[in-house]
């Protein structure tokens, strides 16, 4: 038997499926709505309901959007022959944060997982293998995950792609600015020195 209110137990057991959040913080957080004001946890609610009704995936990139084609696939300015392949849409505002990649960007929603049953077929390449075959792409750029999941996704891709006139490049991996080299593992270690450009 639940030591809460049937409404306050569903609210609870509903965030505990966010990501990271657990028992206690779905317990804090469901208070923190019942302390709320009306307003507020009206608020929250139609935020929620709006995300499920607006969005929706690019027809292009597969980026989340309200719009379609999304802001980086219909801005003019930005160079549509250059297309950053990432896993999620959450990754493209790690590669808008450097200022320095004006192209634009591709989402697979994954990586190759044949543990967790994602193959090819669950990837969401469809559009990019359209655009390069249709001539349209100059470059791909492999920005996945140096992970195990995310090299077995670059690889595949890069294989995919082979056949096509397109430039195929990986993003560098090594030892991150701040780190001291001491602490890297003999792969970021590896790779920095693969990676490594003249001066």
């Amino acid at each position: 038997m639940s030591r809460y209110a049937e409404p306050m137990a569903r609210l609870i057991e509903e965030l505990k499926k966010l990501p990271g959040v657990g028992t206690k913080s779905a317990q804090r957080f469901a208070f923190h709505i019942l302390r709320s004001t009306d307003d507020d946890a009206a608020a929250l609610a139609e935020a929620v309901r709006g995300l499920k009704v607006s969005l929706r995936l690019c027809s292009i990139c597969n980026n989340v959007t309200d719009i379609d084609p999304c802001a980086y696939c219909a801005n003019p300015a930005r160079n549509q022959r250059q297309v950053c392949v990432v896993e999620e849409p959450t990754n493209i505002a790690s590669v808008e944060r450097t200022r320095g990649y004006m192209g634009v960007y591709h989402v697979l929603h994954g990586t190759l997982s044949p543990l967790h049953g994602v193959g090819p077929d669950q990837l969401r390449t469809g559009t990019l293998l359209s655009r390069v075959e249709r001539g349209e792409v100059d470059e791909v750029i492999l920005a996945t995950s140096p992970t195990l999941e995310g090299e077995a996704t670059a690889t595949w891709l890069a294989s995919a792609l082979r056949g096509f006139q397109v430039r195929i490049t990986r993003i560098a991996t090594g030892v991150p600015a701040g780190s001291d080299i001491e602490y890297a593992d003999e792969v970021t270690m590896a790779r920095a020195m693969e990676g490594r450009r003249e001066l």
